[in-house]
């Protein structure tokens, strides 16, 4: 069953994370995934979390695609472009 991610990114260093893009949908794309939206700026409707700078939502055909992705450690140097470009919130579901 398809899986996704939502990722909210608080972005510190625009080089890093324009960086960590050059290589991420390559990195996606290794375990199945693809990017679904990308969205600069979102608006917080409701809730207690600060809105992001950016929020990328993700698909993979499966969890374990998903977590292959997030836990594959030949992509270390790109995972840690997102995370030195400030702090990072990703959630699977």
């Amino acid at each position: 069953m398809t899986t996704h991610i939502v990722a909210y990114l608080y972005i510190e260093h625009p080089d890093m994370i324009a960086a960590y893009r050059t290589r991420a949908v390559d990195a996606l794309a290794k375990h199945g995934g693809k990017v679904v939206q990308v969205a600069a700026g979102p608006l917080k409707l409701e809730g207690q979390i600060d809105a992001p700078t950016q929020a990328v939502i993700a698909a993979f055909p499966d969890r374990e695609a998903a977590l292959a992705w997030y836990n594959d450690p030949d992509l270390e140097e790109t995972h840690a472009l997102r995370t030195g470009a400030g702090s990072s919130n990703i959630i699977l579901f």
